[in-house]
């Protein structure tokens, strides 16, 4: 929706923007022909459609002088439909307002209207581009085969323990029956995997306080190390772990 507000705002540059008749003739002007019209109020608020969407498409919002850049975008949209508003509306006697400044004034209003709306309505709230898949981890706790450390390891004696008279030392004795093979243990159920929100969810502690300890990010990939019901735990890049209440629509990478 921004980006074709901001497509028509630049369409609507190149229209008429207001013409004057009189003494038989009339004379008309598109915004360009004012540097303040064109550069400070149509091409201020395709700036900031372009800035809403450039931060909707970064992992993480990006910030200037405070501001993320969807504000500063936001704030460039309602800045020209407040502009093309007043202009519309106090138009001189003998003049007329042209298809570019009423058009340029609709397409400001959508442009500002959705970059309000995006932070309170979910469905607005999508990743543009969906995230990166990353390489598959190692699941969670696994040993190398063969024994911890290096590969062929074999298992230690017991502490202590002393061959027996007459036995080459770790050679089993003749006729002894062989050790029964250890039954290898069950696979776990869960198997940790990446994934991503649709929308941005808050992550709680694990020690179920209310208060949320982070916020998962659309378009940013987590590592889900448990699960504990309906539930995941969850970590993210700073190391931080916490529960992910609301799983609905998450992406398995």
């Amino acid at each position: 929706m921004v980006i074709g507000a901001a497509v028509v705002l630049f369409i609507a540059s190149l229209l008429t923007f207001q013409s004057y008749s009189g003494y038989g003739s009339s004379i008309s002007r598109n915004s360009w022909d004012d540097l303040g019209e064109g550069l400070g109020i149509y091409m201020g608020a395709v700036i900031g459609g372009a800035l809403i969407v450039v931060n909707r498409c970064l992992p993480q919002p990006r910030k200037v002088l405070g501001l993320d850049l969807g504000q500063a975008g936001t704030g460039f949209g309602i800045l020209a439909a407040w502009s093309l508003l007043w202009s519309l509306i106090d138009v001189p006697d003998g003049v007329s307002a042209g298809a570019g400044l009423i058009l340029g004034f609709i397409a400001a209003a959508v442009l500002a209207g959705a970059a309000i709306a995006t932070p309170l309505v979910p469905a607005l709230q999508a990743a543009l581009l969906p995230a990166p898949k990353p390489v598959a981890p190692q699941p969670y706790g696994a040993q190398p085969p063969g024994g911890y450390g290096y590969p062929g390891a074999q298992p230690q004696q017991p502490y202590g323990a002393q061959p027996q008279p007459g036995q080459p030392f770790g050679q089993q004795q003749p006729g002894a029956p062989a050790p029964a093979a250890q039954p290898a243990p069950a696979a776990a159920d869960f198997s940790p995997f990446w994934f991503a929100v649709p929308v941005t969810r808050p992550l709680f502690g694990e020690d179920g306080s209310p208060t949320p300890i982070a916020e998962l990010a659309p378009g940013t990939w987590y590592l889900a190390v448990e699960q504990r019901g309906a539930q995941l735990v969850a970590q993210t890049q700073d190391g931080r772990r916490g529960v992910l209440q609301d799983t609905s629509g998450i992406q398995r990478g």
